[in-house]
């Protein structure tokens, strides 16, 4: 009887019975009949053996099964990057100029091209998540890191959304060693760090089809926004203010609005960043068929 969906097989044994000749002329058989496979992972297994066999984590396994259903999906076959977390730049050794960015936006947008089918690649600051299921994903630290995974990665692109919060100093030249309390406060020379969208803007016909830019801000949201929109050419921004206690950084909702080069605005109310993901994808697969 033939199959009318995709079967995913996530296999768990002792250590050496998946490396087996057997099981492994038995895998690439089913393989090549389109089932897929999550896993084993390396671990210690019940027996107290320590190596490749171990169930996936649920977790995973869920990456694995969204991966899998969102194939043919609005963004199959395109190409996504997106920027996620915040950067840190030197200040010594030890200590960075950084900002409260989690990240957790970013990652949720990653997460939703996936489930819209789109080969996404991930340029992520130091944060604490764990990326979902199918990105490739490309760690940074700096803003100067950031902008040459950015340009890297857009090569061939049709879309990027940048939701990182990018540090907007450095450190004009950061102290080799660990700066000591008692040798004094010491005098910060800052100066500006790269502006990664304003260098995508000049990337002429190498530019993404879709550019999508992120607005943190504290005070004249829309307006600020709005400037930001024109003067690096995006074709949306997604505006938040900062300073409301249940929106923006290190939370797990968010008010987002969205401004577009022709003036209109979408308004979305309160909700979590993993829905309002799945919106902003909606809106970039829409502009990407129209572009």
């Amino acid at each position: 009887m033939e199959r009318s969906c995709p079967v995913l097989v996530a296999p768990a044994m002792d250590v050496g019975m998946f490396e087996h000749t057997a099981t492994q002329a038995n895998i690439k058989l089913l393989a090549e009949r389109g089932i897929y496979f999550a896993g084993p992972e390396e671990g210690r297994m019940a027996s107290g053996l320590v190596g490749r066999g171990r169930f996936v984590e649920a977790s995973d396994l869920l990456g694995h099964i969204r991966l899998l259903l969102g194939k043919n999906g609005t963004l199959a076959g395109k190409k996504v990057v997106v920027s996620a977390g915040g950067t840190q730049e030197p200040i010594d050794p030890v200590r960075v100029i950084a900002n409260r960015s989690s990240g957790r936006q970013g990652f949720a947008l990653a997460q939703a091209a996936v489930d819209a089918g789109a080969q996404v690649m991930l340029v992520t600051g130091p944060v604490s998540l764990k990326p979902p299921v199918g990105v490739e994903l490309r760690p940074v630290q700096t803003a100067a890191e950031m902008l040459e995974a950015v340009l890297e990665t857009c090569a061939g692109a049709e879309a990027l959304i940048m939701a990182a919060a990018v540090a907007d100093f450095q450190v004009k030249k950061p102290a080799e060693e660990k700066l000591k309390k008692q040798d004094g406060i010491p005098k910060l020379q800052l100066a500006p760090t790269p502006d990664i969208l304003q260098k995508v803007a000049g990337m002429g016909k190498k530019r993404p089809k879709v550019v999508v830019g992120f607005a943190a801000e504290s005070q004249d949201l829309l307006e600020n926004a709005a400037r930001k929109l024109e003067a690096k050419k995006l074709d949306v921004i997604a505006a938040n203010d900062i300073s409301a206690s249940d929106a923006g950084f290190g939370v797990e909702t968010n008010r987002i609005t969205l401004l577009y080069p022709d003036g209109s605005r979408e308004a979305l109310p309160l909700m979590g960043k993993e829905e309002a993901a799945e919106i902003l994808i909606s809106r970039l697969a829409a502009l990407l068929e129209a572009a």
